[in-house]
């Protein structure tokens, strides 16, 4: 808003798996601001539901490559530039001397051209953008990883987390090494996403593209918000030292584990995170301090992460009992 992008009034708009999209939600009317969010329909309903119950408006479309217009990322983008459009025929309108503001040349604006219905009234829009906005890595930068080096007093030996943005790896592994270059910063990558191999091999590549497995979606994984087939303005910030490879019945089973063990309740993302910090303390050893991020909760993702049936359907039913189905 201090740029002028936004003003009370406009509509921020987004792309998300759902998270970033909860959190817009929640700040936008603060602002005076409306939210839209457009989702993949395979996304847990329950987090369209959220967004809908903190007053935004949800677009759930089907998933595409981010080549195609109607990546989810890519209609977002779209409804900004349109309520940036009707706003400014709204305002040309409203000078017409003599003119009904809403009526020019014998027809209204909306019959101009169709408008979905969130952008009625609205003074314009902000596409927040949060795979290229760098704002993401700087949040991140300059608070996220200073939380860590104050709590930790410093004395830590790695970080891991998975990427979606990029922005929470980019951001703590770079603040981080800035501090003390011997702290080792890893990622932790789900199925269908390429970044292993970016990170690990200087390709982007998955093997279910290579060997013709995808199915239907953009990543065949029961993890939502993490893993991705480019490389982003934020992601191109992180500092790593190495990858690992989680797999989709590794976050379940751990997230049963900390269910069972540690009282917590997590999301796909955060149980993959937490994969990833038992391959990193494997890989390391005893005695090392490594970090991770809690960043989702297991509310909200009730419908498939949580359901047992689905879970069944897809050979994902937890059956661990201690941490034996970690591999490195």
């Amino acid at each position: 808003m201090e740029s002028g992008g936004l003003a009370p009034g406009g509509v921020v708009t987004e792309g998300s798996a759902g998270s970033t999209a909860i959190s817009l939600a929640t700040v936008a009317p603060a602002y005076g601001c409306k939210c839209h969010v457009v989702i993949p329909d395979d996304a847990a309903i329950e987090k369209s539901q959220i967004i809908e119950a903190l007053g935004a408006t949800v677009e759930r479309v089907r998933p595409v490559s981010i080549t195609h217009k109607d990546h989810f990322v890519n209609i977002a983008r779209r409804r900004a530039l349109e309520a940036n459009e009707l706003a400014a025929k709204n305002k040309k309108a409203s000078r017409v001397d003599g003119k009904d503001p809403d009526r020019m040349n014998g027809y209204t604006l909306d019959q101009e051209k169709e408008h979905p219905g969130f952008l009625n009234h609205c003074s314009g829009g902000f596409f927040a953008d949060q795979f290229e906005n760098l704002a993401n890595f700087r949040a991140h930068y300059e608070g996220t990883g200073p939380e860590i080096w104050e709590q930790t007093g410093g004395s830590l030996d790695a970080f891991v987390a998975a990427a979606g943005t990029g922005g929470t790896v980019a951001g703590v592994s770079q603040f981080l090494q800035e501090k003390n270059p011997k702290i080792k910063c890893f990622l932790i990558d789900p199925p269908g996403s390429g970044l292993f191999n970016k990170v690990t091999r200087g390709v982007m590549y998955n093997k279910e593209e290579a060997e013709g497995k995808r199915l239907k979606n953009p990543f065949d994984t029961i993890t939502e918000g993490i893993g991705i087939n480019r490389l982003t303005q934020n992601f191109m910030m992180a500092k790593l030292d190495g990858a690992f490879r989680g797999t989709d019945k590794e976050a379940v089973e751990m997230s049963r584990f900390l269910l069972r063990n540690d009282g917590l309740f997590l999301g796909s993302s955060s149980a993959m995170n937490c994969v990833g910090a038992v391959k990193v303390a494997k890989t390391l050893g005893p005695g090392h301090t490594i970090v991770t991020i809690l960043c989702d909760s297991g509310m909200r993702h009730l419908s498939k992460f949580y359901n047992a049936e689905y879970l069944s359907q897809h050979g994902l039913t937890p059956t661990a009992t201690g941490l034996e189905f970690i591999r490195v």
